[in-house]
């Protein structure tokens, strides 16, 4: 599934990211848990370049706790990178979360100057709700729909450090079509852009081959056929979202499986592994070289002419 989804205000907060770097100690990227790659900005990395950084995987409560481990260590062997899992809503973590940003810094620390940050990640990770419980105060608007921050703000943290705050930015074309999926899947792109349909059939697919006794146990279902479709109208049957003529109304059965997904109703899951975005993004370079193959092509066509 290509997804194109850039909001005019994504674009300038990208380029306002760039300027303002040079003045910044540390990133603080916030990713959802349960999509830690997917939830990544392939544009924040190139931004960051060298500067220390401390992946933050919030919404710990709702991933697989042995893949989160997995994706920490994987994380952690990029130079100047640290991990933290956090639950923001729950003030977990915020002690942890000082600490190491003063560990990472720590000539400004031992010189008790201010160690500027830059909080970083893309709609609906939960960084607003992060950010408030740094602050002890309701500073960031939050909210279940993406992209709520829309202005860069500057906040004093306990322990000496400031929080250059940055609105949610997505890159403007989503390379992997899984990834686009995974991000749907867990809310972070608005529903207008997407189909819940073919979101939930997704979500269905991944659940039966990754969490199948999860599945089944939520929906209430005896077995699994092979068929992701065929499962996703026993769901429909069993939550009784039917039409006329005993037809199962897909549109309620996506909205309920989604709903439920996106709340942990199913237990702690996690939508991807290392090795599963390793395969998939040979996939993205093969389609890369497609393309400027077929650009090349067209451009030695119009030469000819």
């Amino acid at each position: 599934m290509a997804i194109q989804w850039y909001p005019g205000h994504m674009h300038k907060a990208s380029k306002e990211m760039k300027e303002i770097l040079p003045q910044v100690d540390l990133i603080i990227e916030v990713l959802d848990a349960r999509i830690p790659f997917s939830s990544q900005n392939p544009m924040l990395a190139e931004i960051r370049k060298d500067k220390p950084c401390i992946k933050l995987l919030n919404k710990y409560d709702l991933a697989d706790v042995v893949l989160t481990e997995r994706w920490q260590q994987h994380f952690e062997q990029e130079s100047h990178t640290k991990t933290l899992t956090m639950v923001a809503q729950q003030n977990e973590g915020i002690a942890d979360l000082l600490a190491l940003c003063r560990k990472m810094v720590p000539s400004k620390a031992e010189a008790g100057r201010p160690i500027n940050t830059m909080i970083m990640g893309i709609p609906n990770v939960g960084k607003s709700t992060l950010i408030n419980s740094l602050a002890g105060r309701q500073i960031a608007k939050t909210g279940n729909e993406p992209a709520i921050t829309k202005m860069q703000q500057r906040i004093r943290l306990e322990q000496g450090v400031v929080l250059h705050d940055t609105p949610g930015v997505l890159w403007p074309n989503l390379e992997n079509p899984h990834g686009g999926y995974r991000l749907a899947v867990t809310g972070a792109i608005k529903e207008t852009a997407i189909d819940n349909d073919d979101i939930a059939l997704y979500a269905v697919e991944y659940l039966m081959q990754a969490y199948p006794e999860q599945l089944k146990d939520r929906f209430g279902l005896d077995t699994l056929t092979e068929y992701p479709f065929e499962n996703m109208e026993a769901i429909g049957i069993k939550r009784g979202c039917l039409r006329s003529g005993a037809k199962v109304d897909l549109d309620r059965t996506a909205k309920i499986i989604l709903t439920e997904v996106r709340a942990g109703m199913l237990g702690r899951v996690t939508w991807e592994t290392p090795e599963m975005i390793e395969a998939e993004w040979q996939q993205v370079l093969i389609a890369r070289e497609e393309k400027a193959a077929k650009k090349a092509e067209r451009k030695k066509n119009r030469k000819k002419k």
